[in-house]
């Protein structure tokens, strides 16, 4: 909901850019972002005003791999306690969730961090506790933080986490989408600052602005970019100038910095995208559980895991279709019983989607 001082404004952005005839197309890689737009019928604004807004991969349930829900499975079913954060429990795998072997007797615990997760490896010495890190930059830096602090030796993590301008970069060299401008997501940008995003706009000529979570926001950050490409211009831009800082946060970088290699990964939906993913480094091996643990994680090493059959959450997290053109959305896929992670995740757009349909 808008708030009364913002109304005024948010009238004469709007008539500013219904005015200008326009056919343009945004992504934002935010899952915050999309609430915000769907929940408040943004979406449906911005196309009267003549500018598609997309999802792209801005979800950190979302984007992980079939393989690596597949490597989480088979660590709880060698009898590891597992703790995740609560919608990993729910992401598919190929015959089951997390939550299907909770139900079955395993050890699979929700955590709201990972001071949780050790606590857990405290309580129970005689165990192995691995903790699922997901996540972009936002929660790169908490991950880094009990690293260093060195965590007890029954503990360790299986990283997910992954970097978003690698994944821009990518989007914006596969083409298959014409993008005029990208809205980028303001916790990243908060640790990781504006400077990782300059050589999208001077390589590519995309224009680009963090935006902040409001209503609001969104709206600026929508006629700021509209501004740029009347000016012809190509940069990035701060909406979100109370939280966001060029240089970012330099001691949450240091701490990532500090703690991981950046090596090519696999997204969900996409081939692999280069340096985009975090593994612990060397010296800090001995709580990476995909090292600690590389013998019973053999059997499925090789293996190549594909999508579920009919979903689509790939093509979605690469901005080519909405959550309402995949045939499963709000059919054989709902929250209840999800086929892919983009109806779990409370980030994910079919999910959002679902949820607000029809009250936008």
């Amino acid at each position: 909901m808008f708030h009364l001082k913002d109304k005024d404004l948010a009238k004469k952005i709007v008539d500013d850019v219904k005015k200008k005839n326009l056919t343009l197309r945004f992504m934002h890689v935010c899952g915050t972002h999309q609430d915000t737009l769907v929940k408040n019928g943004l979406d449906i604004l911005f196309k009267e005003c003549g500018i598609e807004i997309r999802q792209g991969p801005g979800c950190p349930v979302c984007v992980t791999t079939p393989k690596e829900i597949e490597k989480i499975l088979l660590l709880a079913r060698k009898n590891k306690i597992i703790a995740t954060f609560g919608d990993m429990i729910n992401v598919p795998g190929e015959k089951e969730s997390l939550r299907d072997l909770k139900e079955e007797g395993h050890d699979i615990r929700m955590v709201y961090s990972i001071e949780d997760a050790i606590k857990i490896a405290e309580e129970n010495r005689d165990k192995d506790v691995v903790f699922m890190a997901i996540g972009f930059e936002t929660t790169a830096p908490t991950t880094a933080s009990v690293i260093i602090t060195d965590p007890p030796p029954n503990f360790s993590i299986l990283s997910c986490h992954r970097l978003i301008p690698p994944a821009l970069k990518a989007i914006a060299e596969m083409g298959e989408l014409k993008i005029d401008g990208f809205i980028e997501p303001g916790h990243v940008s908060t640790i990781i600052g504006l400077m990782p995003y300059e050589f999208i706009s001077e390589k590519y000529k995309i224009p680009q602005v963090i935006a902040g979570f409001e209503p609001i926001d969104l709206l600026m950050g929508v006629w700021m970019l509209v501004r740029q490409i009347e000016k012809g211009e190509a940069i990035v831009e701060n909406e979100y100038t109370r939280v966001v800082k060029r240089e970012g946060n330099l001691k949450a970088l240091s701490a990532i910095n500090e703690v991981f290699r950046m090596e090519d990964s696999k997204w969900r939906g996409f081939p692999v995208i280069l340096n985009s993913g975090m593994k612990l480094k060397k010296r800090f091996e001995e709580h990476d559980a995909e090292k600690r643990f590389e013998d019973e994680l053999q059997e499925i090493n090789e293996k190549e895991f594909s999508e579920p059959e009919g979903c689509r959450c790939g093509e979605v997290l690469r901005g080519l279709i909405t959550s309402e053109e995949c045939p499963l959305f709000g059919k054989a896929c709902v929250p209840s019983k999800p086929v892919g992670p983009c109806m779990v995740s409370i980030e994910g757009s079919c999910n959002i989607e679902y949820r607000y349909k029809g009250k936008s």
